[in-house]
C-alpha cells in the first residue's frame, strides 16, 4: 500500500508538471502578449555587425557572432555579458550553434573565411578548426539525436557532415549540390527537422527549397561501399545521385515562371532561411528577393496551376499531370490539385448563408475595397475565410482585392483562390473570368485564352461584355507577342526547369527534382529582403502561432500564421534587421542586424507607455517596402535617404481590367 501510494503521488505530481508544461508552451505566446512586444534591453559588446544568435535549450543563455569576429554569451534574462572570445575566425561569423548534450560547453561557428571552428567555452579555446569549404559558410545546424554530429552549409555549394567522436573528428560531404546545378549554385542555410532529426532541409541559390531524408543518403553510400565495383569506381561515387526518395522539393508555385522577369530586372532569388516548426510538420522559408512561405509537409499540394477539361485536349487524355492547349504547348509542365472545370453551361447555385458576425466581417472588407485599401480587405476576408473555409464567396472577394493590390506573388494567390471558389461552387461567375485574368497575369497566356473560352460558353450573357473584349484583346497582343520571338524560346525546356544562362548545368536528376516540388501552404507580406542574404524567418510561440520576419527597412514583421494578417511591426534596426531568435519557453525575442548591439523585446507592462520602436502605419511600411524589392539600386538609395520615388507605386492604385457596369456585366467589386 505503501508502493502504491508513492507510485500515486509520483504519478500525480508528473501530471502536474505534464499539465503545467502544456499550459505554459499553448499560453506564453499569445495575441494580447504579442500587442503588448517592445524592446526590453540592448546588449552591448560586439564592435560590429550582429550575425547570428542562438538560444541554448534551457533558454538561460544566448550565444552571438559577429564581424568583429568574436563570440559573446550572454545572460539574457539578467542582461548581463558571461564570456567573450575570439573565435580564430578571420573574416564575419554567419552561424554559431550550441552542440546538443554538451552541458552549453561547446560552441561552433561557421565564417566567411569558410572556415567552421569548434570552441570549449570553459577554457576559452578553439579546439578544433574544419577548412574543408572553399567558400563562405553560412549555417551550421545540429540535432539531439546526433549528439557528436553537426552540419555545415557553404557557398562552394556543399553540406557537410561532420563528427567529433575521439576516433573520427572529420568532415565529409553529405551534399553536393553542383552535381545537380552547376558549379555557380550557392547553399545559403540549412536545418534540422526537431522531431525527426533524419530530415534536413537546405535553402540554396534559387527559388527551390530542398528537403533531404540522411539515414537514406547514408544507407545509400554504404550500398555503394559494400558493392563489388566499389574499389573501381571509387572517383565516381561522389558524382553518384542522391537515392530516389531522398530529396523533397518545394517551390512557390508562381517563381519558376517569374525567374526570366527577375532576372531581366537583376532581381535575385535565394532562400536565406529554413526553420521547421516545433512539431516537424511545416517548413518556413524567408525567399530573399519575394515573401515568406509556409510549406506544409504532411497535406502536400501541387502547383496550382489550370488544368482545361477534356473536351478541350486533343488527345483527351492527361497523362503524368503534363498537357498541352488545343495542340500550341507553352513549354510549361502544367499540375493539378485534383480540380476540374466543369464543362458545360453553369447554372446560379444558392451561397451558404455566413453567420452573422462573419457576415459584418465580410462587409467591412468589401467596404475596405470599395475605398481601395486593398491589405486591409484582403485582411477581413482572410480573417472570415479562417472561420468559414468552404465559402466560394470569401475566396472569390479576396481574389479581387489580390488582383488590385499587385504585390510580388498576389496574381498567384488571386489564382488558387479562384480554383478554390469554384471547387466549392462550379457556377461562380466571377471566380471564373478572374482566373482567366490570373492565368495572363501569370504568363500561362494560351491557358488564359482557354479558359476566357471556356467561360464565354458557360455564362454567353457575358461574352460581349467589355471586360470580356479587354481580356480578349489583351491575351491576343501577347499571343502575336510571342509568336515573333517564338524561335528563341524553342529547345528551351519547360519554363518552371528553364536555368537562368547555364541551361547545360542543370542535370536531368535536377529538372525531375523539380517537376515533382511542392507548393506552400501560406504566404506572408510586408517584410523586405534583399539586401542581405542571411535574413531570418520563424515561428514564434511553441504552436508556432506566429511568423516573425526581419527586414531592409530596420524593421521586423509578425504576422498571425493561420490568417497570414500582419499584426506587428517594430523598429529592430537602425538599417537592417537580420536575426529573430524566440526564446524557446517565454514570450520572449532576440533580435539583431547592421547596429552592433542584440536586441531584447518581451510584452511590456500595462503601466508603461510603449516607446517609439512602434511602426503604427504598418501598411506604409508594407508598401514601402513592396516598392523597395521592384526598385533599382539607385531607387533603394534614394528611399534609404528617404526621397519620394514617383513612378513606383503599390501596385493597386490603377485602373481594372474588370468594370463595374451594368447588371450582367462581369463586375470587379467583390459579392
Amino acid at each position: 500500500s505503501v508502493l502504491c501510494a508513492v507510485f500515486s503521488v509520483v504519478l500525480v505530481c508528473f501530471v502536474q508538471e505534464r499539465g503545467a508544461l502544456g499550459f505554459e508552451r499553448h499560453y506564453h505566446v499569445t495575441d494580447p502578449f504579442i500587442r503588448r512586444l517592445g524592446l526590453e534591453a540592448e546588449l552591448q559588446g560586439h564592435s560590429g555587425c550582429v550575425n547570428c544568435l542562438e538560444w541554448n535549450e534551457k533558454g538561460d543563455l544566448l550565444a552571438s557572432g559577429s564581424d568583429d569576429q568574436h563570440t559573446i554569451v550572454w545572460d539574457p534574462l539578467h542582461h548581463k555579458k558571461l564570456l567573450s572570445m575570439h573565435t580564430g575566425h578571420t573574416a564575419n561569423i554567419f552561424s554559431v550553434k550550441f552542440l546538443p548534450h554538451s552541458g552549453d560547453r561547446i560552441l561552433i561557428t561557421g565564417a566567411a573565411d569558410s572556415k567552421v571552428h569548434v570552441h570549449d567555452l570553459t577554457v576559452k579555446e578553439t579546439i578544433h578548426m574544419f577548412g574543408d569549404h572553399t567558400n563562405r559558410v553560412k549555417r551550421i545546424a545540429t540535432a539531439p539525436m546526433w549528439p557528436n554530429t553537426f552540419w555545415s552549409a557553404a557557398e562552394d555549394g556543399l553540406i557537410r557532415q561532420y563528427d567529433l567522436r575521439e576516433n573520427s573528428k572529420r568532415s565529409e560531404v553529405l551534399i553536393d549540390l553542383t552535381e545537380y546545378c552547376g558549379q555557380l549554385v550557392e547553399a545559403k542555410c540549412l536545418t534540422v527537422n526537431p522531431q525527426d532529426n533524419n530530415y534536413l532541409a537546405v535553402g540554396a541559390s534559387g527559388p527551390f527549397v530542398r528537403l533531404y531524408d540522411i539515414r537514406m543518403i547514408h544507407n545509400h553510400r554504404k550500398s555503394m561501399k559494400q558493392s563489388p565495383s566499389a574499389g573501381v569506381h571509387t572517383f565516381c561515387d561522389r558524382q553518384k545521385p542522391l537515392p530516389d526518395g531522398a530529396a523533397q522539393y518545394y517551390v512557390a508555385g508562381h517563381l519558376p515562371v517569374k525567374l526570366p522577369d527577375y532576372n531581366n530586372r537583376l532581381r535575385v532569388l535565394v532562400a536565406t532561411y529554413v526553420t521547421f516548426s516545433p512539431d516537424g510538420t511545416e517548413l518556413l522559408v524567408n525567399m530573399g528577393g519575394e515573401q515568406v512561405y509556409l510549406f506544409d509537409l504532411t497535406y502536400k499540394q501541387r502547383p496550382y496551376t489550370f488544368l482545361l477539361p477534356k473536351k478541350c485536349h486533343a488527345s483527351g487524355e492527361v497523362q503524368n499531370g503534363k498537357t498541352s492547349t488545343n495542340g500550341v504547348s507553352n513549354g510549361i509542365h502544367l499540375h493539378s490539385n485534383g480540380f476540374r472545370l466543369s464543362e458545360g453551361r453553369a447554372h446560379v447555385s444558392p451561397q451558404v448563408e455566413l453567420p452573422p458576425y462573419l457576415e459584418r466581417i465580410k462587409q467591412q472588407a468589401n467596404e475596405a475595397f470599395a475605398c481601395q485599401l486593398w491589405t486591409q480587405a484582403i485582411q477581413l476576408y482572410s480573417k472570415a475565410v479562417q472561420k468559414a473555409p468552404n465559402n466560394a464567396m470569401l475566396y472569390g472577394n479576396r481574389a479581387a482585392a489580390y488582383m488590385k493590390r499587385k504585390w510580388d506573388g498576389d496574381h498567384y494567390d488571386a489564382l488558387r483562390d479562384c480554383l478554390k471558389a469554384i471547387s466549392l461552387n462550379p457556377c461562380h461567375l466571377k471566380a471564373h473570368f478572374r482566373l482567366a485574368r490570373c492565368l495572363f497575369e501569370l504568363k500561362y497566356v494560351a491557358e488564359a485564352l482557354e479558359c476566357l473560352d471556356d467561360f464565354k460558353g458557360k455564362f454567353p450573357e457575358q461574352a460581349h461584355s467589355s471586360a470580356c473584349d479587354a481580356l480578349d484583346r489583351d491575351i491576343n497582343a501577347a499571343l502575336f507577342s510571342k509568336s515573333d520571338n517564338a524561335e528563341d524560346k524553342k529547345g528551351g525546356g519547360p519554363i518552371r526547369l528553364r536555368a537562368t544562362g547555364r541551361k547545360d548545368s542543370i542535370s536531368e536528376d535536377e529538372m525531375v527534382l523539380r517537376e515533382r516540388s511542392y507548393d506552400y501552404k501560406f504566404r506572408y507580406c510586408g517584410h523586405c529582403n534583399t539586401t542581405t542574404d542571411i535574413k531570418e524567418a520563424n515561428f514564434f510561440g511553441s504552436n508556432a502561432q506566429y511568423i516573425v520576419s526581419g527586414s531592409d527597412d530596420g524593421s521586423f514583421f509578425i504576422w498571425e500564421k493561420e490568417t497570414t494578417n500582419l499584426v506587428r511591426v517594430l523598429q529592430g534596426d537602425e538599417s537592417i534587421v537580420n536575426c529573430l531568435q524566440p526564446h524557446p519557453s517565454y514570450c520572449f525575442l532576440a533580435t539583431s542586424g547592421i547596429d552592433p548591439v542584440v536586441r531584447l523585446w518581451n510584452p511590456r507592462p500595462e503601466s508603461e507607455t510603449l516607446n517609439g520602436r512602434v511602426v503604427v502605419d504598418m501598411e506604409g511600411a508594407s508598401q514601402a517596402n513592396q516598392r523597395r524589392m521592384n526598385a533599382d539600386p539607385l531607387e533603394v538609395m534614394l528611399l534609404n535617404m528617404g526621397y519620394r520615388i514617383t513612378g513606383l507605386t503599390s501596385g493597386g492604385a490603377g485602373g481594372s481590367d474588370d468594370e463595374d457596369s451594368s447588371e450582367g456585366q462581369v463586375q470587379c467589386r467583390p459579392s
